[in-house]
Formats: C-alpha cells, sequence, structure tokens
C-alpha cells in the first residue's frame, strides 16, 4: 500500500514523520502547498492520511471528487476479481459528498463491468481512502473511501503508531455486521451496496442466494432465507445474473430509472438497486500456448471463452498452465497486469489428470495430453475441495484457454485464547474470531470471547470432558463449507485442541491455527525467568496417557536436568501422582531446587508462590495451577526464580 502523508504544521509533519518511520518504503511524505499536496497523493497513493481538520479535508476534497476522472483517482494496481479488493468508483460527487459529510459512512467502491474484453474484466482503481488525523493526534478518522479505499485498516494503524483513537463509522462496522463489499467477493453493481446495506442496518429481511457455500463471517438474521424480500444479496459466477423472480440483468451500467414491468430489460434490475450481486473466487483458467504467443490474443480468447460459457470475468482467481510454459512472456504478462496467480504443474501430473479433449499432438510436444483443461482441474482442486470443467478447451492460433470451476472448501481456525486475561489474547485470534460463522468450544471459554462475536454467530459450546466430539463437530461443520473457530485457552497446540482436530482432518478443508499465550508462559513471566533455559512440559494427567509412561520421562527429563513445567499436576482424584513427580525430579536435584506455584495466571483469584522442592505442600496445587520444578542451576535472586542462561559473557 502507498500512502500519502500531508500536513499544514509543524505538529502535523512531525507526526507524519513517525508514520513514515514506522512503515519504510509504504509512505510519501509530501511538501509545499496543503492543496498541492494533496492534489499530488490523490494521483500518485493508494491511501492518505491527511493532518488536518476534518472541514479543511473536505473543502481540499470537494474538487477533486467533483472532477470527471474522480472515479480513476490513485493508480491502484490493475487487478482481477478476487485476487484484489481494489475498484474503481462511479458514484456522482454528490453522493461521495455525502460520505464527507456523515464521516465515510456509505460505501464507496465499484468495480468495472464484468466480462469487459480484452483481457478478463478488465483494469479498475479506486479513490485513495482518506483519514484525518487532529492536531494533538488524539484521532484518526476514516473519512472516505472505509472499505475498499482502506481507510478503516488505515485508520488503525494510523492509531497504533501514534497512539490515537479510530474514528470509524461506517454503518456494519459501527454495529458489528460484516460490510457486504468486505466477504472477499468482487462487487458486480456497486451502486447497490449502500441501498441493500441500509436494509440491513434498518432491520429489513434481504434474501441470500448463493450457487455454493462459501466459508462466510457470521451475519445477521435478516440476511438469508427470505424469500420476496425486496432486496437481495446473490453470489454467483454466472451470467446472466436473474433475480428471485426471475428478472434478468446483464452486468450492465445502472441509471435513475426504475424497472417498467417484472420482465424488466437488461440494467432495470441494476437500477432499481434491488440485488448486489457479489462475484466469488470460483474459476481458474487452464491456458496452453505455443512459444510466442501475444498477451492480446490470450486475452482476446479468455474474453471470449467466458462470454459464451456466460461466466463472469470478476470471478477468475487464478491462471494455470505446464511447467515448460512458466517463462512465457505473453502468458506471464497476462496474468501479471491482472494481478492473478500464474500456477505451474510438471506434465506427468497434467498427464495423469483425465480430460475430456485430449490431443495426442499436445502430448508429442509437451509430454501431457492436455494442458488448458488438466492445468485448470488442477489449480481449482488445489484451491478448492473439489472441481468440475465448466468451459472446455477452446483454441486460438496460438493458445488454448478452458475453465474450471472450484467448490469451496471450509476452513477450520484453532486458536488459543490465552490464559484468560482480555489483554494476553492476541489482535490475531480476535479477528479470526469476528471471521467465524461457527464457534465451537468449552463452554467456559465460549463466555470469555461471547462479547467478540459477531450477530448472528453461532455457538457450539460443551462441558469438561467432550474434547473428542468438539473436535469432530468442528471438523464436520467446516466440510459442510463454513467458518468455524475451535477455541481453546493458552496455545491451542499445547495441550489443547490442535492435535485431535487435526487427526480428524483432511485435505478437503482449510486449516490454520492462531498460537496463543501459553499457561506456562503467563507462569514463568510471573515468576521470573525459570524457563531461561532448557525446558521441557510434561502433563501429570494419566487418563489419556499410562503413568508408567509419565514416570518414564519424568525419570528422562530429570537425568536431563531441565527445568520442567507440569500440567494437570493434581485433581481432587488424581492426588499421588505429583508427589510422586517431585519424588522422581527430587532424585537428581538439591532439596532446595526452587519450584513456582501458579494459579489461574492472569485470571481473577491469580495465586503465586515461590517454595523449594524439599517445602513444596502438593495440598496446594490443583488443576488450575501450574508448577514449575527448577534445574539445578536454578536459583532465587530478589524474590524471583531464575534459571541462567549461561552466556559466556556473563563469567568474565
Amino acid at each position: 500500500m502507498t500512502i500519502g502523508l500531508i500536513w499544514a504544521t509543524a505538529a502535523g509533519r512531525a507526526a507524519a514523520q513517525r508514520l513514515a518511520a514506522a512503515w519504510p518504503g509504504e509512505c510519501t511524505l509530501h511538501e509545499g502547498r496543503v492543496r498541492d499536496q494533496l492534489t499530488r497523493a490523490w494521483s500518485d497513493s493508494e491511501t492518505i492520511v491527511a493532518f488536518l481538520a476534518t472541514g479543511a479535508t473536505v473543502r481540499l476534497l470537494a474538487p477533486l471528487l467533483a472532477a470527471p476522472d474522480a472515479g480513476q483517482g490513485g493508480p491502484g494496481p490493475q487487478s482481477q476479481g478476487n485476487c484484489s479488493s481494489e475498484h474503481g468508483d462511479s458514484r456522482t460527487f454528490r453522493e461521495s459528498a455525502a460520505d464527507l459529510a456523515s464521516g465515510g459512512a456509505a460505501p464507496v467502491e465499484a468495480t468495472g463491468r464484468a466480462g469487459g474484453a480484452p483481457g478478463v474484466g478488465g483494469g479498475r482503481h479506486t479513490q485513495p481512502g482518506v483519514v484525518c488525523v487532529d492536531e494533538a493526534g488524539r484521532w484518526a478518522v476514516a473519512l472516505l473511501g472505509g472499505h475498499g479505499g482502506g481507510a478503516n485498516a488505515l485508520a488503525a494503524r494510523v492509531s497504533d503508531v501514534l497512539g490515537a483513537t479510530p474514528v470509524v463509522t461506517t454503518g456494519t462496522d459501527a454495529t458489528g455486521l460484516p460490510g457486504l463489499d468486505m466477504l472477499g467477493f468482487a462487487v458486480a453493481n456497486p451502486e447497490a451496496v449502500a441501498p441493500v446495506s441500509r436494509a440491513l442496518l434498518d432491520g429489513e429481511p434481504v434474501h441470500l442466494r448463493a450457487d455454493q457455500v462459501w466459508p462466510l463471517p457470521a451475519l445477521p438474521a435478516n440476511l438469508g432465507d427470505h424469500p420476496g424480500a425486496a432486496r437481495e444479496v446473490l453470489i454467483t459466477d454466472r451470467l446472466p445474473v436473474r433475480d428471485s423472480a426471475g428478472r434478468p440483468w446483464d452486468g450492465g451500467p445502472s441509471d435513475d430509472r426504475a424497472p417498467q414491468d417484472t420482465a424488466s430489460t437488461a440494467g432495470d434490475l441494476a437500477a432499481a438497486r434491488s440485488v448486489l450481486v457479489l462475484r466469488p473466487p470460483s474459476l481458474v483458467l487452464g491456458i496452453g500456448a505455443s512459444r510466442g504467443v501475444a498477451e492480446s490474443e490470450i486475452a482476446e480468447l479468455v474474453a471470449r471463452v467466458l462470454d459464451e460459457a456466460g461466466l463472469a470475468a470478476e470471478s477468475v482467481c487464478a491462471v494455470a498452465t505446464a511447467d515448460v510454459k512458466a517463462d512465457e512472456a505473453g502468458l506471464v504478462a497476462y496474468a501479471a497486469s491482472r494481478g492473478l496467480p500464474l500456477l505451474t504443474f510438471p506434465a506427468a501430473e497434467l498427464a495423469a489428470v483425465a480430460v475430456p479433449n485430449p490431443s495426442e499432438v499436445v502430448r508429442a510436444a509437451v509430454g501431457t495430453p492436455s494442458v488448458a483443461e488438466a492445468a485448470a482441474l488442477l489449480a481449482a482442486r488445489a484451491r478448492g475441495r473439489e472441481a468440475a470443467l465448466v468451459a472446455g478447451k477452446t483454441a486460438s492460433a496460438m493458445a488454448t484457454v478452458a475453465v474450471a470451476r472450484l467448490v469451496p472448501a471450509g476452513r477450520l481456525v484453532v486458536i488459543g485464547l490465552g490464559p484468560g486475561a482480555a489483554d494476553l489474547r492476541t489482535p490475531r485470534a480476535t479477528a479470526q474470531l469476528r471471521a467465524s460463522s461457527i464457534v465451537v468450544g468449552l463452554d467456559q471459554y465460549v463466555d470469555q470471547v461471547r462479547h467478540l462475536l459477531r450477530p448472528g454467530t453461532r455457538i457450539v459450546d460443551s462441558g469438561l470432558g467432550a474434547e473428542e466430539e468438539r473436535a469432530r463437530s468442528a471438523v464436520e461443520l467446516a466440510r459442510q463449507g463454513h467458518a468455524v473457530a475451535l477455541i481453546g485457552s493458552g496455545d491451542a497446540g499445547v495441550y489443547a485442541m490442535a492435535s485431535p482436530a487435526l487427526e480428524f482432518a483432511g485435505d478437503d478443508i482449510e486449516v490454520t491455527a492462531v498460537p496463543g499465550v501459553t499457561a506456562a508462559l503467563a507462569a514463568s513471566s510471573l515468576l521470573g525467568a525459570p524457563l531461561g533455559h532448557d525446558h521441557v512440559y510434561l502433563s501429570l494427567s494419566d487418563l489419556h496417557t499410562p503413568w508408567e509412561v509419565i514416570e518414564r520421562r519424568l525419570e528422562a527429563a530429570a537425568r536431563a536436568d531441565l527445568v520442567v513445567c507440569l500440567y494437570n499436576p493434581r485433581s481432587a482424584r488424581r492426588t499421588r501422582q505429583l508427589p510422586a513427580a517431585l519424588a522422581i525430579l527430587g532424585a537428581h536435584r538439591p532439596p532446595g531446587t526452587p519450584i513456582g506455584l501458579v494459579r489461574d495466571a492472569s485470571r481473577a483469584g491469580e495465586r503465586i508462590a515461590l517454595t523449594t522442592l524439599e517445602a513444596v505442600d502438593p495440598a496446594e496445587v490443583d488443576m488450575n495451577t501450574v508448577v514449575i520444578v527448577g534445574a539445578s542451576t536454578t536459583r532465587t535472586v530478589a524474590g524471583r526464580m531464575v534459571t541462567p542462561r549461561g552466556y559466556a559473557w556473563m563469567a568474565r
């Protein structure tokens, strides 16, 4: 992202310099008259931070918004569909000015017409998102282009650096709803974003239709199966688009005319602004090419194939070909100019794919009977859980094109919530919770994050002892195509839910993990630095691991003189394991070895005790306690537990 920095006073310039220092390579600090600074930034930057009053910024922006080419301000990457969130802007000056006056409450995003030629959809630009920062640096106001222009996200980034408070007035953000133009889909008719969003905010029913199940964030109850509703959201890669009454729309520009009858002509549906059409990243182009093919020939062929198949250009998310064509200049240029990844496959992999139109001529040339069809299918399967050809190969003089449609994979994210304190929960964990439509977890952990979830989030909670059930449930829901969060305390990969979930999960779902602060790390920070050298985590619970195995591991850790962090040390029914473990460790280290006991680290009721092997009382320990047993080198320094790292310079 390129960021233009505009300032009028010495304080503004100093704050702008702080941003430039924090984000090297991203920022341009402009000089000269403020109006000239803003004009240059408007032309050269994707986003702008103006250290000016909002009123002054509005007055300076007004002529830029009113210019005939206002929708082409800011260079923006020449991009295609779902591989970029950049869009042009076709809103009028009056609409944009209204947005400014309301603090950027309405979206300003727009896209080019689907199916443009040559190329896939054609290039598009966006007006720069604009953030205003006051003279004292207290507020970072997302003024223009909150979603598509990136102003909302930039306001948060600016606030992190300057210690300001982000001010975001976009209606969906303010109410905790996902922006309809921020779902990861291209917007085919941006003029419908505002009226459909307004209907959602007003509580009106909005009918949601989709060709396939996509892993979306939680949606409000009034956006769903509401046939007959006045507003609709349609997620499709198909052309022409029809509303639920069967009325067509060809993706063309709208005007202010209302539909004349139920058999409305092309364009009237968009004019009514009743159906918001979103283009999912569902199509992959497979392209074969002769040496020396021109980019223009590929572009014209792709446009023709998509048009004849009735497929939306904005839904193209990748280009695929054979390894031997990875350096084909025309093909590389075609993908690069549209922001599409170019995926290549060895001939042997392509040859193993069953296709409807194999060619022995192609086999003789590149070692596989199919490039276009096979590559499209392989790439689509790699990006989804299944794939099918929707346009068989079509040839021009020097190129062939085929199109495959992927079946989207559901998403499972395994989230570690940390030890309990809200400020030890990572921002990524919060973001992933809000990006999920279903949250699965232990009831007490769900209660910790319930206030963070978007309206409409489905909660699947259960009590202690149902770990396998939770893991299986989360995986199965993801297999159905949903965006699922499986939560646990601490780090999800440490004695938590990641392991059982990944045992059940196959390659038909997307799995990611969000690390968290473990109980051992939280306890260590409270005790001092007991984990300053080599250490090991051991669970004393013999519910899943035989005690004989645990004993052998304790003996090995004791002989290796490692600091030992004991999880699940003692429960009401398991009282013998902790004394036995301490006896094993005590046989290999002095009786004065420090031991730290931390109960409910970072939570209400937190208790910290520093004792020794000879003085520790196991009765003080329960399942909410982490026990850290020092190594022979661990000592107490000024009331803190420290295991020296053994740096050579410390011995001098």
